[in-house]
Protein backbone atom coordinates (compact mmCIF):
# COMPACT_ATOMS: atom_id res chain seq x y z
CA UNK A 1 0.00 0.00 0.00
CA UNK A 2 1.64 3.05 -0.84
CA UNK A 3 1.65 6.14 1.74
CA UNK A 4 -0.30 8.73 1.60
CA UNK A 5 1.72 12.02 0.15
CA UNK A 6 2.57 14.74 2.22
CA UNK A 7 1.63 12.87 5.57
CA UNK A 8 5.07 11.22 7.55
CA UNK A 9 4.55 7.52 9.06
CA UNK A 10 5.54 7.21 12.99
CA UNK A 11 6.09 3.35 13.06
CA UNK A 12 5.13 1.58 16.15
CA UNK A 13 6.65 -1.25 17.72
CA UNK A 14 5.92 -3.52 21.04
CA UNK A 15 8.32 -3.14 23.91
CA UNK A 16 9.74 -6.06 25.04
CA UNK A 17 8.07 -7.48 28.48
CA UNK A 18 9.44 -7.11 31.12
CA UNK A 19 9.96 -10.18 33.20
CA UNK A 20 10.26 -8.89 36.43
CA UNK A 21 6.84 -7.00 35.91
CA UNK A 22 4.43 -10.26 35.67
CA UNK A 23 2.15 -10.24 32.74
CA UNK A 24 2.90 -6.62 32.16
CA UNK A 25 -0.37 -5.53 34.23
CA UNK A 26 -0.81 -3.25 36.40
CA UNK A 27 -3.29 -2.14 38.61
CA UNK A 28 -3.67 1.81 39.01
CA UNK A 29 -6.40 3.47 41.08
CA UNK A 30 -7.94 6.46 40.24
CA UNK A 31 -9.44 7.27 43.39
CA UNK A 32 -7.22 9.07 46.53
CA UNK A 33 -7.59 9.54 49.80
CA UNK A 34 -8.20 12.68 50.49
CA UNK A 35 -5.76 14.24 53.66
CA UNK A 36 -7.64 15.10 56.93
CA UNK A 37 -8.17 18.58 57.18
CA UNK A 38 -7.53 19.97 60.98
CA UNK A 39 -8.54 23.41 60.55
CA UNK A 40 -7.00 25.78 63.33
CA UNK A 41 -8.87 27.80 65.64
CA UNK A 42 -8.76 31.61 65.18
CA UNK A 43 -9.73 34.71 66.50
CA UNK A 44 -10.57 37.99 65.04
CA UNK A 45 -13.09 40.12 63.56
CA UNK A 46 -14.47 38.20 60.89
CA UNK A 47 -14.64 35.21 63.05
CA UNK A 48 -16.34 37.42 65.49
CA UNK A 49 -19.09 37.85 62.76
CA UNK A 50 -18.95 34.58 62.02
CA UNK A 51 -20.17 33.21 65.14
CA UNK A 52 -22.55 36.36 65.20
CA UNK A 53 -24.69 34.43 62.36
CA UNK A 54 -24.09 31.07 64.24
CA UNK A 55 -25.92 32.27 67.26
CA UNK A 56 -28.51 34.63 65.36
CA UNK A 57 -29.51 31.27 62.92
CA UNK A 58 -29.63 28.70 65.65
CA UNK A 59 -31.72 30.77 67.89
CA UNK A 60 -33.82 31.14 65.14
CA UNK A 61 -33.99 27.85 63.88
CA UNK A 62 -33.80 26.23 67.50
CA UNK A 63 -36.29 28.83 68.86
CA UNK A 64 -39.27 29.47 65.96
CA UNK A 65 -41.19 26.43 66.34
CA UNK A 66 -41.46 27.06 70.20
CA UNK A 67 -43.14 30.89 69.25
CA UNK A 68 -47.16 30.96 69.86
CA UNK A 69 -49.08 33.34 67.52
CA UNK A 70 -53.42 33.39 68.13
CA UNK A 71 -53.18 30.57 70.44
CA UNK A 72 -51.20 28.14 67.89
CA UNK A 73 -47.41 27.62 66.83
CA UNK A 74 -46.59 30.79 64.57
CA UNK A 75 -44.26 28.72 62.15
CA UNK A 76 -45.54 25.54 61.48
CA UNK A 77 -46.46 23.27 58.35
CA UNK A 78 -49.07 21.11 58.86
CA UNK A 79 -48.76 18.82 56.01
CA UNK A 80 -51.59 16.67 57.43
CA UNK A 81 -53.90 19.28 57.49
CA UNK A 82 -52.65 20.40 54.35
CA UNK A 83 -52.35 23.99 56.58
CA UNK A 84 -49.40 26.10 56.41
CA UNK A 85 -49.11 28.80 59.37
CA UNK A 86 -46.36 31.78 59.06
CA UNK A 87 -46.86 33.87 61.84
CA UNK A 88 -50.85 35.79 60.82
CA UNK A 89 -50.77 33.81 57.53
CA UNK A 90 -52.33 30.92 56.42
CA UNK A 91 -51.53 29.13 52.70
CA UNK A 92 -52.92 25.97 51.60
CA UNK A 93 -51.17 23.86 48.80
CA UNK A 94 -53.07 26.47 46.19
CA UNK A 95 -50.74 29.05 47.38
CA UNK A 96 -47.62 27.24 46.56
CA UNK A 97 -47.12 29.39 44.24
CA UNK A 98 -45.78 31.77 46.81
CA UNK A 99 -42.82 28.98 47.96
CA UNK A 100 -42.08 29.29 44.65
CA UNK A 101 -41.44 33.33 43.87
CA UNK A 102 -39.47 32.95 47.20
CA UNK A 103 -37.27 30.37 45.80
CA UNK A 104 -36.85 33.25 42.88
CA UNK A 105 -36.15 35.82 45.17
CA UNK A 106 -33.46 33.64 47.31
CA UNK A 107 -31.95 32.84 44.05
CA UNK A 108 -31.95 36.32 42.98
CA UNK A 109 -30.17 37.83 45.94
CA UNK A 110 -27.91 35.17 45.85
CA UNK A 111 -26.47 36.28 42.61
CA UNK A 112 -26.85 39.78 43.80
CA UNK A 113 -24.78 39.79 46.92
CA UNK A 114 -21.83 36.83 44.89
CA UNK A 115 -21.90 39.57 42.12
CA UNK A 116 -20.96 42.13 44.84
CA UNK A 117 -18.84 40.43 47.34
CA UNK A 118 -18.22 36.56 46.80
CA UNK A 119 -19.29 33.60 48.81
CA UNK A 120 -20.81 35.81 51.79
CA UNK A 121 -23.37 33.00 51.90
CA UNK A 122 -21.34 30.19 52.26
CA UNK A 123 -18.79 31.77 54.64
CA UNK A 124 -21.58 33.24 57.16
CA UNK A 125 -24.81 31.53 56.61
CA UNK A 126 -25.18 28.16 55.11
CA UNK A 127 -26.26 25.56 57.27
CA UNK A 128 -22.93 23.25 56.09
CA UNK A 129 -20.49 26.21 57.52
CA UNK A 130 -22.55 26.79 60.41
CA UNK A 131 -22.76 23.16 62.03
CA UNK A 132 -19.14 22.61 60.65
CA UNK A 133 -18.19 25.58 62.79
CA UNK A 134 -20.23 24.01 65.62
CA UNK A 135 -18.98 21.12 65.80
CA UNK A 136 -15.58 21.80 65.06
CA UNK A 137 -16.01 23.86 68.50
CA UNK A 138 -16.95 21.05 70.36
CA UNK A 139 -13.88 18.96 69.07
CA UNK A 140 -11.56 21.48 70.27
CA UNK A 141 -12.87 21.68 73.51
CA UNK A 142 -12.93 18.12 74.05
CA UNK A 143 -9.91 17.04 71.55
CA UNK A 144 -7.94 20.31 71.32
CA UNK A 145 -6.53 22.24 68.82
CA UNK A 146 -5.20 21.82 65.25
CA UNK A 147 -1.83 19.87 67.16
CA UNK A 148 -3.40 18.21 69.81
CA UNK A 149 -5.97 16.69 67.40
CA UNK A 150 -3.49 15.62 65.32
CA UNK A 151 -0.88 13.68 68.03
CA UNK A 152 -4.18 12.18 69.53
CA UNK A 153 -5.26 10.72 66.08
CA UNK A 154 -1.82 9.28 65.72
CA UNK A 155 -1.91 7.80 68.71
CA UNK A 156 -2.37 4.29 69.60
CA UNK A 157 -6.08 3.54 70.95
CA UNK A 158 -5.89 4.12 74.89
CA UNK A 159 -8.57 4.81 77.72
CA UNK A 160 -7.28 8.78 77.17
CA UNK A 161 -8.21 8.56 73.68
CA UNK A 162 -11.41 6.93 73.94
CA UNK A 163 -12.72 8.57 76.61
CA UNK A 164 -11.89 11.69 74.29
CA UNK A 165 -13.54 10.53 71.50
CA UNK A 166 -16.23 9.18 72.78
CA UNK A 167 -17.46 12.19 74.40
CA UNK A 168 -17.16 13.87 70.95
CA UNK A 169 -19.01 11.56 69.39
CA UNK A 170 -21.81 11.57 72.29
CA UNK A 171 -22.10 15.74 72.26
CA UNK A 172 -21.62 15.23 68.41
CA UNK A 173 -24.92 12.89 68.36
CA UNK A 174 -26.92 15.19 70.96
CA UNK A 175 -26.61 18.05 68.97
CA UNK A 176 -27.82 16.29 65.17
CA UNK A 177 -30.93 15.34 67.53
CA UNK A 178 -31.69 18.03 69.04
CA UNK A 179 -31.36 19.44 65.54
CA UNK A 180 -33.82 16.50 63.97
CA UNK A 181 -36.35 16.82 66.49
CA UNK A 182 -36.37 20.97 66.18
CA UNK A 183 -36.47 20.13 62.27
CA UNK A 184 -39.79 17.64 62.83
CA UNK A 185 -40.84 20.65 65.17
CA UNK A 186 -42.04 22.72 62.18
CA UNK A 187 -44.03 19.57 60.64
CA UNK A 188 -45.61 18.66 63.83
CA UNK A 189 -46.36 20.73 66.56
CA UNK A 190 -43.35 20.60 68.69
CA UNK A 191 -45.35 20.98 72.00
CA UNK A 192 -46.74 17.64 71.23
CA UNK A 193 -43.69 15.78 69.39
CA UNK A 194 -42.02 16.98 72.83
CA UNK A 195 -44.94 15.08 74.81
CA UNK A 196 -44.42 12.46 72.55
CA UNK A 197 -40.88 12.22 72.70
CA UNK A 198 -41.13 11.84 76.48
CA UNK A 199 -43.79 9.30 76.42
CA UNK A 200 -41.95 7.34 74.15
CA UNK A 201 -44.49 7.15 71.84
CA UNK A 202 -43.99 9.45 68.84
CA UNK A 203 -45.05 8.47 65.66
CA UNK A 204 -42.84 6.12 62.69
CA UNK A 205 -42.56 9.23 60.35
CA UNK A 206 -41.61 11.40 62.79
CA UNK A 207 -39.37 9.07 64.34
CA UNK A 208 -37.71 8.32 60.54
CA UNK A 209 -37.47 12.14 60.35
CA UNK A 210 -35.54 13.00 63.30
CA UNK A 211 -33.21 10.27 62.45
CA UNK A 212 -32.83 11.29 59.11
CA UNK A 213 -32.23 14.51 59.61
CA UNK A 214 -30.09 14.00 62.58
CA UNK A 215 -27.90 11.38 61.04
CA UNK A 216 -27.59 14.01 57.75
CA UNK A 217 -26.17 16.73 60.48
CA UNK A 218 -23.98 14.51 62.12
CA UNK A 219 -22.45 13.23 59.09
CA UNK A 220 -22.29 16.20 56.99
CA UNK A 221 -20.55 18.71 59.85
CA UNK A 222 -18.79 15.66 61.33
CA UNK A 223 -16.79 13.83 58.56
CA UNK A 224 -17.67 15.26 55.27
CA UNK A 225 -17.15 19.20 56.40
CA UNK A 226 -14.98 20.25 53.26
CA UNK A 227 -16.34 17.62 50.93
CA UNK A 228 -19.86 19.10 51.25
CA UNK A 229 -18.32 22.49 49.80
CA UNK A 230 -15.52 20.81 47.40
CA UNK A 231 -17.48 18.45 45.47
CA UNK A 232 -21.34 17.94 46.29
CA UNK A 233 -22.41 22.02 46.80
CA UNK A 234 -23.11 23.03 43.17
CA UNK A 235 -22.52 26.44 43.91
CA UNK A 236 -18.83 26.81 43.93
CA UNK A 237 -19.31 25.21 40.23
CA UNK A 238 -21.28 28.32 38.85
CA UNK A 239 -19.67 30.93 41.03
CA UNK A 240 -17.44 32.04 38.37
CA UNK A 241 -20.16 32.66 36.25
CA UNK A 242 -21.46 35.32 38.85
CA UNK A 243 -18.18 37.27 40.09
CA UNK A 244 -15.92 39.29 37.70
CA UNK A 245 -12.49 41.29 38.19
CA UNK A 246 -14.62 43.76 40.42
CA UNK A 247 -16.58 41.75 42.93
CA UNK A 248 -15.29 41.74 46.49
CA UNK A 249 -13.45 38.32 47.38
CA UNK A 250 -10.80 37.13 49.91
CA UNK A 251 -7.60 38.15 47.85
CA UNK A 252 -3.50 37.72 48.73
CA UNK A 253 -1.53 40.78 47.73
CA UNK A 254 1.33 38.77 45.94
CA UNK A 255 3.09 41.76 44.92
CA UNK A 256 3.29 43.05 48.69
CA UNK A 257 4.21 39.39 49.84
CA UNK A 258 6.40 37.88 47.66
CA UNK A 259 8.88 36.91 47.85
CA UNK A 260 7.90 34.74 50.73
CA UNK A 261 10.14 33.73 53.48
CA UNK A 262 10.74 33.48 57.08
CA UNK A 263 13.09 36.41 58.47
CA UNK A 264 14.66 37.73 61.28
CA UNK A 265 12.85 40.56 63.47
CA UNK A 266 16.01 42.91 63.98
CA UNK A 267 15.82 43.81 60.16
CA UNK A 268 13.71 45.21 57.64
CA UNK A 269 11.48 42.52 54.96
CA UNK A 270 13.53 44.79 52.23
CA UNK A 271 17.15 44.97 53.92
CA UNK A 272 16.27 40.92 53.46
CA UNK A 273 15.14 41.20 49.81
CA UNK A 274 11.64 39.72 51.09
CA UNK A 275 8.11 40.21 51.31
CA UNK A 276 5.82 40.87 53.87
CA UNK A 277 4.79 37.51 54.23
CA UNK A 278 6.71 35.41 56.60
CA UNK A 279 5.91 31.82 55.16
CA UNK A 280 4.14 30.43 58.31
CA UNK A 281 1.58 29.06 56.82
CA UNK A 282 -1.20 29.78 58.97
CA UNK A 283 -2.92 30.82 56.24
CA UNK A 284 -3.37 27.11 55.28
CA UNK A 285 -3.62 25.97 58.63
CA UNK A 286 -6.79 27.87 59.57
CA UNK A 287 -8.57 26.90 56.17
CA UNK A 288 -11.56 24.61 56.52
CA UNK A 289 -11.01 23.27 53.21
CA UNK A 290 -7.27 23.13 53.00
CA UNK A 291 -6.32 25.51 49.91
CA UNK A 292 -3.60 28.38 50.25
CA UNK A 293 -5.23 31.55 49.71
CA UNK A 294 -1.34 32.67 48.02
CA UNK A 295 -2.27 30.84 45.37
CA UNK A 296 -5.31 32.91 44.11
CA UNK A 297 -9.12 32.61 44.35
CA UNK A 298 -10.11 28.93 44.05
CA UNK A 299 -13.22 26.92 43.90
CA UNK A 300 -12.77 25.89 46.93
CA UNK A 301 -12.59 28.81 48.89
CA UNK A 302 -15.81 29.14 50.72
CA UNK A 303 -15.47 33.26 52.09
CA UNK A 304 -14.79 32.86 55.46
CA UNK A 305 -12.22 34.64 56.04
CA UNK A 306 -10.26 32.73 58.52
CA UNK A 307 -7.05 33.62 57.03
CA UNK A 308 -7.13 37.37 56.50
CA UNK A 309 -8.23 36.97 60.68
CA UNK A 310 -4.89 34.89 61.32
CA UNK A 311 -2.42 36.91 58.85
CA UNK A 312 -3.87 39.88 60.22
CA UNK A 313 -2.92 38.79 63.77
CA UNK A 314 0.60 37.66 61.71
CA UNK A 315 1.11 40.97 60.57
CA UNK A 316 0.59 42.91 63.87
CA UNK A 317 3.18 40.36 65.84
CA UNK A 318 5.87 41.80 63.12
CA UNK A 319 4.89 45.01 62.92
CA UNK A 320 3.71 45.27 59.16
CA UNK A 321 0.72 46.85 57.91
CA UNK A 322 -2.58 44.46 58.26
CA UNK A 323 -4.28 43.16 54.83
CA UNK A 324 -1.42 40.66 52.91
CA UNK A 325 -4.84 39.05 53.17
CA UNK A 326 -7.96 41.19 52.71
CA UNK A 327 -11.29 41.51 51.12
CA UNK A 328 -10.65 43.32 47.44
CA UNK A 329 -11.10 43.25 43.97
CA UNK A 330 -8.81 41.65 41.35
CA UNK A 331 -8.66 45.07 39.54
CA UNK A 332 -8.34 46.52 43.32
CA UNK A 333 -5.28 44.33 44.14
CA UNK A 334 -3.81 44.91 40.26
CA UNK A 335 -4.47 48.76 40.41
CA UNK A 336 -3.84 49.39 43.67
CA UNK A 337 -6.94 50.80 44.47
CA UNK A 338 -8.13 52.15 47.72
CA UNK A 339 -11.09 50.70 48.92
CA UNK A 340 -13.14 53.53 48.61
CA UNK A 341 -12.31 53.05 44.69
CA UNK A 342 -13.08 48.83 44.34
CA UNK A 343 -16.43 50.09 46.06
CA UNK A 344 -17.52 52.35 43.70
CA UNK A 345 -16.66 49.84 41.13
CA UNK A 346 -19.09 47.25 43.15
CA UNK A 347 -22.06 49.34 41.55
CA UNK A 348 -21.43 48.48 37.87
CA UNK A 349 -24.37 47.13 35.33
CA UNK A 350 -24.01 43.35 36.54
CA UNK A 351 -24.99 44.57 40.03
CA UNK A 352 -27.24 47.06 38.83
CA UNK A 353 -29.41 44.79 37.02
CA UNK A 354 -29.25 42.13 39.59
CA UNK A 355 -30.51 44.68 42.38
CA UNK A 356 -32.78 46.32 39.95
CA UNK A 357 -34.92 42.30 38.96
CA UNK A 358 -34.48 42.25 42.86
CA UNK A 359 -36.34 44.43 44.04
CA UNK A 360 -39.44 44.82 41.21
CA UNK A 361 -38.99 41.08 42.62
CA UNK A 362 -39.60 41.74 46.44
CA UNK A 363 -41.97 44.80 45.55
CA UNK A 364 -44.04 42.17 43.62
CA UNK A 365 -44.48 39.44 46.12
CA UNK A 366 -45.00 41.62 48.75
CA UNK A 367 -47.72 43.20 47.20
CA UNK A 368 -49.07 40.09 46.08
CA UNK A 369 -48.89 38.47 49.71
CA UNK A 370 -50.30 42.34 50.86
CA UNK A 371 -53.50 41.97 48.96
CA UNK A 372 -54.38 38.46 48.78
CA UNK A 373 -57.87 37.85 49.56
CA UNK A 374 -59.06 36.44 52.61
CA UNK A 375 -60.99 33.79 51.48
CA UNK A 376 -60.84 31.68 48.01
CA UNK A 377 -63.75 29.72 46.54
CA UNK A 378 -64.43 27.03 43.86
CA UNK A 379 -67.10 26.23 41.60
CA UNK A 380 -67.52 23.09 40.68
CA UNK A 381 -70.68 21.96 38.31
CA UNK A 382 -72.36 18.42 39.08
CA UNK A 383 -71.19 16.35 36.54
CA UNK A 384 -74.11 13.95 36.62
CA UNK A 385 -76.94 15.78 35.94
CA UNK A 386 -75.96 18.86 33.54
CA UNK A 387 -79.71 20.70 33.59
CA UNK A 388 -83.10 19.67 34.73
CA UNK A 389 -86.67 20.80 33.77
CA UNK A 390 -88.30 21.68 37.66
CA UNK A 391 -92.10 21.23 38.19
CA UNK A 392 -92.73 25.03 36.68
CA UNK A 393 -90.68 24.39 33.50
CA UNK A 394 -87.91 26.56 34.46
CA UNK A 395 -83.89 25.19 34.10
CA UNK A 396 -82.12 24.40 37.01
CA UNK A 397 -78.64 23.74 37.23
CA UNK A 398 -76.86 22.22 40.04
CA UNK A 399 -73.55 23.52 40.94
CA UNK A 400 -70.99 22.94 44.48
CA UNK A 401 -69.04 25.42 45.80
CA UNK A 402 -66.21 25.35 48.03
CA UNK A 403 -65.16 28.05 50.17
CA UNK A 404 -61.71 28.74 51.65
CA UNK A 405 -61.21 30.97 54.93
CA UNK A 406 -57.69 31.70 55.01
CA UNK A 407 -58.28 34.16 57.85
CA UNK A 408 -57.76 32.79 61.45
CA UNK A 409 -61.24 34.06 62.49
CA UNK A 410 -64.79 32.37 61.65
CA UNK A 411 -66.34 34.22 58.97
CA UNK A 412 -70.21 34.15 57.15
CA UNK A 413 -70.17 34.45 53.19
CA UNK A 414 -73.76 34.59 50.84
CA UNK A 415 -73.74 33.46 47.19
CA UNK A 416 -75.14 35.27 44.11
CA UNK A 417 -74.74 34.71 40.50
CA UNK A 418 -75.30 37.10 37.53
CA UNK A 419 -74.83 36.73 33.87
CA UNK A 420 -78.81 35.99 32.76
CA UNK A 421 -81.86 37.75 32.91
CA UNK A 422 -84.42 36.20 35.58
CA UNK A 423 -81.61 33.61 37.19
CA UNK A 424 -82.44 33.14 41.00
CA UNK A 425 -79.73 31.24 43.27
CA UNK A 426 -80.98 29.32 45.83
CA UNK A 427 -77.63 28.86 48.10
CA UNK A 428 -77.35 29.04 52.07
CA UNK A 429 -75.65 31.25 53.82
CA UNK A 430 -72.31 29.78 55.28
CA UNK A 431 -70.03 30.42 58.58
CA UNK A 432 -66.85 28.88 58.27
CA UNK A 433 -64.49 27.92 61.16
CA UNK A 434 -61.01 30.03 61.11
CA UNK A 435 -58.90 28.49 58.18
CA UNK A 436 -61.87 25.94 57.41
CA UNK A 437 -62.63 24.84 54.26
CA UNK A 438 -66.49 23.69 53.71
CA UNK A 439 -68.60 22.88 50.49
CA UNK A 440 -72.05 23.87 50.06
CA UNK A 441 -74.28 23.42 47.08
CA UNK A 442 -76.16 26.13 44.99
CA UNK A 443 -78.68 25.93 42.30
CA UNK A 444 -79.13 28.42 39.84
CA UNK A 445 -82.82 28.43 38.17
CA UNK A 446 -83.70 30.10 35.06
CA UNK A 447 -87.40 30.51 34.28
CA UNK A 448 -89.33 28.94 31.06
CA UNK A 449 -90.01 32.59 29.57
CA UNK A 450 -86.18 33.04 29.59
CA UNK A 451 -84.75 29.37 28.73
CA UNK A 452 -86.68 29.28 25.38
CA UNK A 453 -84.66 31.47 23.88
CA UNK A 454 -81.11 29.56 24.91
CA UNK A 455 -82.38 25.56 24.12
CA UNK A 456 -79.69 23.45 23.91
CA UNK A 457 -76.74 26.21 24.59
CA UNK A 458 -74.17 26.72 27.42
CA UNK A 459 -74.58 30.37 28.77
CA UNK A 460 -71.83 31.94 30.69
CA UNK A 461 -73.02 33.09 34.82
CA UNK A 462 -70.42 34.34 37.09
CA UNK A 463 -70.87 33.80 40.70
CA UNK A 464 -70.23 36.17 43.56
CA UNK A 465 -69.19 35.33 46.76
CA UNK A 466 -69.29 38.13 49.50
CA UNK A 467 -67.88 37.76 53.05
CA UNK A 468 -70.38 39.60 55.17
CA UNK A 469 -69.61 43.11 56.28
CA UNK A 470 -69.63 44.12 60.05
CA UNK A 471 -67.75 46.19 62.22
CA UNK A 472 -64.69 44.73 62.50
CA UNK A 473 -63.86 43.70 58.70
CA UNK A 474 -65.20 45.39 55.32
CA UNK A 475 -67.50 43.68 52.80
CA UNK A 476 -64.61 41.53 50.26
CA UNK A 477 -66.46 39.47 47.53
CA UNK A 478 -64.93 37.35 45.09
CA UNK A 479 -66.43 36.34 41.37
CA UNK A 480 -65.52 32.80 39.49
CA UNK A 481 -66.95 32.25 35.95
CA UNK A 482 -68.75 28.99 34.91
CA UNK A 483 -71.76 27.96 32.46
CA UNK A 484 -75.16 27.57 32.58
CA UNK A 485 -76.76 24.86 30.72
CA UNK A 486 -80.93 24.79 29.09
CA UNK A 487 -81.44 21.36 27.47
CA UNK A 488 -83.54 21.02 24.59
Amino acid sequence: MSKPHGFPVIPIQPLPADPAAGDGMQFVSMYQKQPDIYPRAVKGWFAGWRWTFVWLTQMLFYGLPWLQWSGRQAVLFDLEAQRFYILGLVLYPQDLIFLAALLVLSALALFFFTAVAGRLWCGYTCPQTVYTEIFMWVERRIEGDRVARMRLDQAPWSANKLARKGAKQMAWLAISLFTGFSFVGYFTPIRELTSAVAAFAVSPWSTFWILFYGLATYGNAGYLREQMCKYMCPYARFQSALIDKDSLVITYDAARGEPRGSRSRKTTAAAQGLGDCVACTLCVQVCPTGIDIRDGLQNECIGCAACIDVCNGVMDKMGYARGLIRYATENGVAGGWSRLQMLKRAVRPRVLIYGAVLTAASVAFATSVALRSPFQFDVIKDRGTLARIVDDGAVENVYRIQIMNRTEVSQSYRVAASGLAGLTVSAPEVTIAPAGIQSIVARLRLPQPAAQGLLGRSVPVVFEVTRHHDADRVAVAQREKSTFFVPR
